[in-house]
């Protein structure tokens, strides 16, 4: 199962984009999953984690954030403006697909 977190500032506009992305992983039959949170809690939800997703409004921290996550071989990537704008949850999933080479 790969595992996929989104953070943003309180973990609540991402949470639709979640829906959209399980959607997309559940359509081509991936085992995947996909949950939100707040930047806040990011250092209690790394255990596991394969990839780390930021909404744009925190892109601010991202290299705070790839500090952390990175040493532990977690890739970490900005979600799209336009994508997170329009709900794209089969282009973030890709997107996130491809940070972990899959």
């Amino acid at each position: 199962m790969i595992k996929i977190a989104l953070f943003c500032n309180a973990g609540m506009s991402t949470s639709m984009l979640v829906s959209k992305m399980r959607k997309a992983a559940e359509e081509s039959g991936q085992d995947i999953a996909i949950d939100a949170y707040p930047e806040a809690q990011l250092t209690k939800q790394l255990d596991g984690l394969d990839v780390v997703l930021l909404g744009p409004q925190i892109k601010f921290a991202l290299g705070k954030i790839k500090a952390i996550c990175e040493p532990k071989g977690i890739p970490v990537d900005v979600i799209n403006t336009a994508d997170y704008g329009m709900m794209n949850g089969k282009k973030v999933l890709n997107q996130a697909l491809k940070l972990i080479g899959k």
